[in-house]
């Protein structure tokens, strides 16, 4: 889901939780994104949130005369404005939402209080109880704070909220979040046993803030100390990983671990390319959202692998051969953690800008398919529930 939630924001150059909706369903009924080819794993709050989102689309496509089989490709920003995006209702406070959250703060880190702001939807079209979208800005600050250079001390201060109002507009956090925001998750010894990583947001948070409070200075150990804790360990480890990664960096991690991660290029092209297109955008602008023939976009791909060093192809009997031309640069000006060196994408002159950047999904005009994996075939199979996420 982050993945899918990356390249709806790199795709459209702005945030649209629509689409952003449209590629979580993807990888629910079809495994977009998913290193398995199918989604193997998905909460009971997320499931249910999408399959209102089913439900909500095809109303809306009957009440406004639109073929079911184009629901998916809305261009009118004005239509898509009218689709209440909200698929979740109160009360629904798992941490799902939470796990997938880094994008947004990485996307738009130049801009804190429209970071915080989207974090806050990002969070809320599929968990609607305020604990959940109140984490989702609590941390969320916090990742932006992390990537902007703020120091450990900073981070964990219990003043963070209050030394960084302005970026949560002036909107209070969840009694139980702002709690945990002044250091509710700094405990040691004995008091550690009150420490759990559940499925419940306001105890994943926690356990994740303490894994980073009490990593020594160590990725590696913050991580097995989150998968430590027991209960849902995957997830908690996730999150933890979201706001040690941005204060980190890269270059920090376990060197085994970097080297053995699955599907590294594709990850580390979308890491760059997030950053080109946040660095990219400004606040309040227009921008307007295109869907071409899919024959336009193949022809365009097939001047581009004809051209580019640098391809990701994948073919299968329901995907289309696929490419991205980029180049990088250096960027010196950059402040970014994340690595030594900046890159910024340069599109191909060669290509429709749009489509020079576009990947395709099966049967559609745009969109990022699993370019670089080779997953077994797609699969509309239900995972099963868990209790929260």
């Amino acid at each position: 889901m982050a993945l899918c939630l990356a390249i709806s924001l790199i795709v459209k150059e702005d945030f649209v939780p629509y689409d952003q909706l449209v590629r979580y369903k993807w990888w629910f009924r079809e495994g977009y994104m998913s290193s398995t080819g199918k989604c193997f794993d998905i909460g009971k709050a997320t499931r249910e949130s999408l399959l209102e989102f089913e439900n909500r689309q095809q109303s809306f496509a009957e009440k406004n005369k639109i073929p079911l089989n184009r629901v998916d490709y809305l261009s009118d920003c004005e239509l898509i404005e009218k689709f209440d995006v909200d698929c979740s209702k109160e009360g629904v406070a798992g941490n799902g939402s939470l796990m997938r959250l880094a994008p947004v703060p990485l996307f738009f880190y130049q801009h804190p209080e429209c970071a915080v702001q989207f974090c806050e939807i990002s969070g809320r079209i599929t968990h609607g109880d305020q604990l959940a979208y109140d984490a989702c800005r609590y941390y969320g600050a916090l990742i932006v704070a992390a990537v902007r250079g703020e120091s450990r001390e900073e981070l964990l201060s219990k003043d963070f909220y209050n030394k960084h109002e302005k970026w949560f507009g002036g909107k209070p956090l969840h009694p139980k979040i702002m709690e945990i925001a002044k250091g509710s998750y700094q405990k040691s010894g004995d008091n550690v046993k009150d420490i759990r990583g559940t499925g419940f947001v306001v105890q994943t948070l926690e356990a994740a803030l303490w894994a980073f409070y009490s990593d020594e200075n160590s990725f590696k150990t913050g991580v097995l100390k989150a998968v430590n804790l027991g209960d849902d360990t995957d997830t908690t480890a996730a999150i933890y990983g979201q706001l040690a990664g941005a204060y980190y960096g890269f270059r920090q991690l376990d060197q085994t671990w970097r080297e053995r991660i699955y599907a590294k290029k594709f990850l580390s092209c979308i890491s760059e390319w997030i950053l080109y297109e946040g660095q990219q955008w400004k606040p309040k602008q227009s921008q307007k959202m295109m869907v071409l023939s899919l024959d336009t976009i193949n022809k365009a791909f097939q001047n581009i692998c004809q051209t580019t060093p640098f391809s990701m192809n994948y073919d299968s009997q329901t995907h289309t051969n696929v490419a991205i031309k980029s180049k990088t640069t250096a960027n010196n000006n950059n402040s970014l953690r994340s690595s030594e060196s900046k890159t910024s994408f340069h599109r191909s002159n060669s290509t429709n800008t749009q489509t020079s950047r576009t990947l395709l999904h099966p049967t559609i005009s745009e969109g990022i398919t699993q370019a670089p994996f080779n997953p077994s075939p797609m699969s509309t199979e239900k995972s099963e529930n868990l209790p929260f996420e």
